[in-house]
């Protein structure tokens, strides 16, 4: 395993990575979407080709390349435009009214309830 392999696994924040590779940030944007970077970028590596074949240096200029595009990724868009994560995938989108989450919520109590008189 190389060196610089193994400085990474050293890494924990968005902000250590960002720092490791030189690459400059604004800290509002970090603050709010971090675990979203941190996702893209692996999604970045995880596609990227030729990089076994590549020595450290190569290696590292191409981690900061994808690691900057992540990070651009969501200095010009949001975490629910870009989906990285499932929940964003799923919702498509749509946004929730408090309205429909506090009809769903009864409705739920409401069939709780009528379990639990079948029950009894």
């Amino acid at each position: 395993m190389n060196d610089l392999i193994i400085r990474l696994k050293q890494l924990s924040s968005a902000e250590e990575f960002l720092q490791f590779f030189g690459v400059s940030y604004d800290e509002h944007v970090v603050h709010v979407n971090r675990l979203h970077i941190l996702k893209r970028f692996y999604q970045y590596l995880h596609k990227a080709q030729g990089l076994a074949g590549l020595n450290e240096v190569e290696m590292f200029s191409r981690y900061r390349e994808m690691l900057s595009a992540a990070y651009q990724d969501f200095v010009h868009s949001s975490a629910a435009q870009e989906k990285v994560f499932k929940v964003f995938q799923d919702a498509d989108g749509q946004r929730v009214s408090l309205t429909s989450l506090r009809n769903t919520l009864v409705d739920r109590r409401g069939e709780a309830v009528a379990v639990t008189r079948r029950a009894a």
